[in-house]
């Protein structure tokens, strides 16, 4: 016997909002049994991973505080993967937006204004925008595949962050470990709660989610988005363009993954790392889609990647596992959403093996 997929003439409405929930679940259930596989009590697990986390007033606030880059980015991507364009090169965007960010900073820092953290916030921005042009323009221009190149520019940020941290950019006071200068008050995201570490960076957040909503659901822009996305011809015949479309979704998902960027270094880091980032760009790929790409679910799908961040700090201390079960809950996130995704689009067939006789004429035919 063998699988074919065949496309449904009609998709389930039912079924697009309930996948994701769907998806957490059957998540939950791996991981129970990767967790009874490693030799603990998938309740109690499960308990320290997402419960424990979410107990306590500071560890609330630490999950707004890696929720914030998550939604930031998963905005900006949700917009390219609705017009069909495919940035996969967050992570690296998100990389030189800090890089960018902490230049101004840098140089700037005994600069005691007012101005200085809106300055940083531009440069971190532009910076993003000008990394995500480069695949956009390698696209229009080359017509080279934008998952290709966004994805390989990843590794170039992360090796000139490196370079630099170590390098030109290292603090002489620093005992020789890879890390910038601390950036002054004037150049660091204000708290929003004393003796935390929750910054303003939240309110940009939700900013991006009215706005992205605003955008796609009340706005010509956002229905040539969807238009392009998904009908390309109709939206060649209404006089959109599909190549200013490409550069315009490259600079705004990049321009917010830089924010990100900047808003992480400038917030609860303080300084340039080599390590700013625990793959928040490649996290934010889960968030708009667990999202549905809609801005207002990519909220909440932003907190419970948090969520699995947190839980596996939790699981690390608690339990002894290794911080990789982060990955491998936000792998099998990712494996599951997309594997409902496709069921919502297909339905599979089980059809007899094809016999030898028809493989070959076929094949001739070919």
């Amino acid at each position: 016997m063998r699988l074919e997929l065949e496309k449904r003439a009609e998709q389930s409405r039912l079924m697009v909002v309930v996948s994701p929930l769907i998806a957490i679940g059957l998540t939950l259930i791996a991981g129970a049994i990767l967790f009874a596989a490693l030799g603990h009590d998938p309740v109690r697990a499960l308990t320290v991973y997402f419960i424990e986390p979410v107990t306590a007033a500071w560890s609330l606030q630490e999950l707004f505080v890696k929720a914030t880059p998550l939604v930031i980015i998963a905005v900006g991507l949700s917009v390219c993967y609705l017009s069909n364009t495919w940035n996969i090169g967050a992570e690296g965007q998100f990389t030189v937006g800090a890089i960018a960010g902490s230049w101004v900073a840098l140089s700037l820092n005994s600069w005691d204004s007012p101005l200085l953290l809106p300055l940083i916030l531009i440069a971190g921005t532009l910076g993003g925008m000008a990394w995500g042009a480069i695949p956009a323009l390698l696209k229009t221009r080359f017509n080279a595949n934008e998952i290709l190149t966004s994805l390989m520019l990843v590794y170039v940020a992360q090796f000139l962050l490196d370079y630099l941290v170590r390098g030109p950019w290292r603090d002489p006071a620093g005992y020789n470990f890879p890390e910038s200068e601390l950036f002054s008050a004037a150049a660091t995201m204000p708290l929003l709660i004393e003796g935390g570490r929750l910054h303003i960076g939240a309110i940009f957040a939700l900013v991006v989610v009215v706005a992205g909503a605003v955008l796609l659901a009340g706005t010509l822009k956002g229905f040539e988005i969807r238009v392009i996305g998904q009908a390309p011809r109709a939206g060649q015949f209404a006089g959109f363009s599909r190549t200013q479309m490409v550069v315009f979704a490259f600079l705004l998902s990049g321009g917010l993954a830089g924010l990100a960027g900047i808003s992480e270094v400038a917030g609860p880091i303080g300084q340039l790392r080599p390590t700013i980032s625990p793959g928040y760009g490649f996290a934010a790929i889960i968030v708009a889609f667990l999202g549905r790409l809609n801005p207002i679910a990519i909220l909440f799908a932003g907190l419970l990647l948090a969520l699995s961040y947190l839980g596996g700090e939790a699981a690390q201390v608690s339990l002894g596992i290794s911080d990789k079960t982060t990955k491998v809950f936000q792998g099998m996130l990712l494996l599951f959403v997309l594997s409902c995704d496709t069921l919502i689009l297909y339905k599979i067939r089980l059809l007899p093996p094809r016999r030898r006789a028809e493989t070959v004429d076929q094949g001739a035919g070919e």
